[in-house]
């Protein structure tokens, strides 16, 4: 599965806010036409030897072949599994099978927890706008779903980056584990005009604790959000 990203660019996240605009049209709000059933999803894309996307996995844990192979310019790596937002319609094939007709689709980044020995560089806490946080109903991935304040610069240099460093695990009464986790988000220089969607995805199984608490800075303050992770 590819989910290597441990300092990344946020600029891979802006597509998912594209996706949704390049779908708002009339025939959509009258409920007509090639959006009117469209279903928005978390997925697990399998790739091909070919590097195009074949099938999907939804949360929910409907598998679904994709009606037409679909290659995009970030695979970089055949027979895997990519971590995706997808926007597609569910059609019944003529065999009398569901597949998803892709209508957008966008790499959700899992990045990998650094410990802060393996942090090398300064530790941030630029403001970020917090929406939600949940578990996928696998129980796979812990998904957040922020906002990232930016705007047009011709400062090549310009480039927000995000981090999750693995701060603390405490070991309770009970024996249950606590992980703490903090985000590292360096603004560096990105002007703050508007806001732009940002979905995120870390594998439980990274976590290694029953329970984990993510802190962050945003605009209204410092928060901490607390999940169990298997109950």
């Amino acid at each position: 599965m590819i989910c290597r990203l441990n300092i990344f660019s946020v600029t891979i996240l802006f597509s998912l806010s594209a996706m949704v605009s390049s779908c708002t049209q009339d025939a959509y709000d009258k409920g007509e036409g090639k959006y009117s059933l469209m279903r928005g999803d978390f997925v697990e894309a399998q790739v091909d030897a070919n590097k195009q996307i074949v099938s999907i996995t939804t949360d929910d844990g409907d598998h679904l072949p994709l009606v037409n192979p679909y290659p995009a310019k970030w695979i970089t790596k055949g027979d895997t599994i990519y971590r995706c937002m997808l926007y597609y319609n569910k059609v019944e094939s003529a065999k009398g099978q569901y597949e998803a007709e892709l209508v957008s689709i966008g790499q959700v980044p899992c990045p990998t927890l650094k410990r802060w020995s393996e942090f090398k560089q300064e530790y941030r806490t630029d403001p970020v706008k917090f929406e939600s946080i949940w578990l996928s109903k696998s129980r796979k991935y812990l998904n957040l779903y922020m906002q990232l304040k930016t705007g047009v610069t011709d400062d090549t240099t310009a480039v927000q980056q995000l981090a999750f460093v693995s701060d603390t695990i405490i070991i309770n009464k009970d024996e249950t584990r606590s992980h703490r986790i903090v985000l590292h988000h360096d603004q560096n220089k990105v002007p703050e005009y508007y806001s732009t969607k940002a979905y995120i995805s870390i594998p439980v199984s990274a976590i290694a604790a029953d329970s984990v608490s993510i802190w962050m800075n945003t605009y209204d303050g410092p928060i901490s959000k607390t999940l169990s992770l298997y109950k």
